[in-house]
């Protein structure tokens, strides 16, 4: 029972000084949770979107412009030193003649085509709004993930650290005869558990830090 009492209160004394670090909201820095998101929205990913926006956009005024070449200007000089009157082509008469023609049916369809581009812009700036939301959430949701995965690795840490202690200590009061093997191999897992949640903590927060890092565009420590 003394054995058993030991490992307890050794147990016990690791766990409560991982209590006081279960919450992460107080570890949430708004300020550069703020500097993340300008800095995703200013990435290769988010430019592209932007483009395609720009490019609705020019095709609006191009259509609007293109009613111009719908109309074909021409000219017709007859030299003043001519017959008046061409018995072939009584219409014709000395000096300059100027026209205009066009196409009816591309004068129909190109209402519709302005109309068109107008709603494809419009439809890309909806696309370009709706990619900002939705970056937004990414950010925050990788952020948080990221502040996660960083106190577990924390906590998994300094775990490992208390296990390690435990099982130094009671090694050294199994070689004095003070406690059973029984009681030593239990530190020894509880050391082994700690050690491998530890590893797989820093594992997932590598993977959470290069998440972050790819919806933002940068490294982490380059966000000023």
């Amino acid at each position: 029972m003394k054995n058993l009492a030991i490992l307890i209160i050794l147990i016990c004394g690791c766990s409560l000084k991982l209590s006081a670090q279960e919450s992460i909201i107080s570890e949430i820095d708004y300020a550069t949770l703020e500097k993340y998101i300008q800095a995703a929205k200013k990435s290769p990913r988010r430019d592209v979107v932007g483009i395609k926006s720009d490019i609705a956009k020019n095709e609006v005024t191009i259509t609007t412009l293109n009613y111009l070449e719908m109309f074909t200007a021409a000219y017709y000089y007859r030299p003043n030193d001519r017959i008046a009157i061409d018995v072939n082509n009584p219409y014709t008469i000395n000096g300059f003649q100027f026209g205009i023609t066009t196409s009816l049916g591309a004068l129909l369809q190109r209402p519709f085509q302005v109309k068109k581009s107008k709603m494809d812009y419009k439809i890309a700036k909806l696309e370009a709004q709706d990619y900002d939301l939705t970056l937004v959430k990414d950010v925050k949701s990788r952020y948080y993930d990221y502040i996660l995965q960083l106190n577990q690795v924390k906590m998994n840490s300094q775990s490992a650290m208390d296990n390690k202690n435990v099982a130094d200590n009671l090694k050294y009061k199994f070689e004095k005869g003070e406690i059973s093997l029984d009681v030593y191999n239990q530190s020894r897992n509880n050391l082994s558990t700690s050690s491998s949640a530890k590893i797989l903590s820093e594992v997932n927060y590598l993977k959470a830090k290069d998440a972050l890092e790819e919806i933002i565009g940068m490294k982490l420590e380059e966000v000023k």
